[in-house]
């Protein structure tokens, strides 16, 4: 159980991290914020991949964990209960998060919890957006972390916080970026309206993206089985 009770631990602080800063900087009304924004969520993950990497894996993605056992690095229980608690942990945070807010509104100078919605309605350009961008980020994650890497995978965490960042910057003015269906889950839940209508899309474009990337990996992935 250790190592569920750690992806909660560890989803809880990348949506509360990640989201809490787009809430406080109001991500989306200028470069600095989507830039912010993008930044403070790459450092969560690098911060957690230090702090239960050796416990769980540092998934916190059910995307991620998808990939990683579509590429047989794990089994059929230990994904469906690491998405359960990366779920749980999403929606504790978004819970907090929305206390804070509601406390003092004026504590918050964005206009939303940190949930996603697809820029101008545009669905299908949103699923588009999520997809490509959850397939080059479980990639990054699963080479990252394979033994084929020898001692690089050291700093894998870092190497995939750097990688979070990048895809925030591309994708935010596109979707708000997600590439993870937990931690758009937790805060829709709160939010409602049109993040929580088009919650398909940010769950069904990053599992599709991980699925991808896990087939990928496979065809060029050279470590011995």
């Amino acid at each position: 159980m250790k190592k569920y009770y750690a992806e909660l631990i560890g989803t809880f602080v990348l949506t509360f991290l990640g989201c809490g800063a787009a809430v406080s900087l109001n991500c989306g009304s200028d470069t600095a914020s989507i830039v912010g924004t993008a930044i403070a969520f790459g450092l969560a993950v690098v911060a957690m991949a230090y702090t239960i990497g050796g416990i769980s894996g540092c998934h916190i993605n059910p995307a991620i964990t998808l990939g990683v056992y579509l590429s047989g690095r794990m089994n059929a229980k230990d994904c469906g209960m690491y998405m359960l608690f990366q779920v749980i942990g999403a929606i504790i945070a978004a819970a907090l998060l929305a206390l804070i807010v509601s406390t003092d509104p004026g504590l918050a100078r964005g206009t939303t919890t940190g949930a996603n919605a697809c820029a101008s309605g545009n669905l299908w350009n949103g699923l588009i957006v999520e997809f490509v961008l959850t397939f080059i980020f479980v990639l990054v994650v699963l080479g990252a972390t394979a033994k084929t890497n020898g001692a690089t995978n050291n700093f894998a965490g870092l190497a995939i916080g750097l990688a979070l960042i990048l895809i925030h910057l591309v994708g935010i003015n596109y979707t708000g970026t997600s590439v993870n269906p937990a931690r758009s889950i937790g805060p829709a839940l709160f939010e409602g309206g049109a993040a929580l209508e088009q919650i398909w899309i940010f769950i069904l474009g990053p599992l599709a993206g991980g699925a991808l990337a896990a087939g990928v990996w496979k065809l060029i992935d050279t470590e011995k089985k």
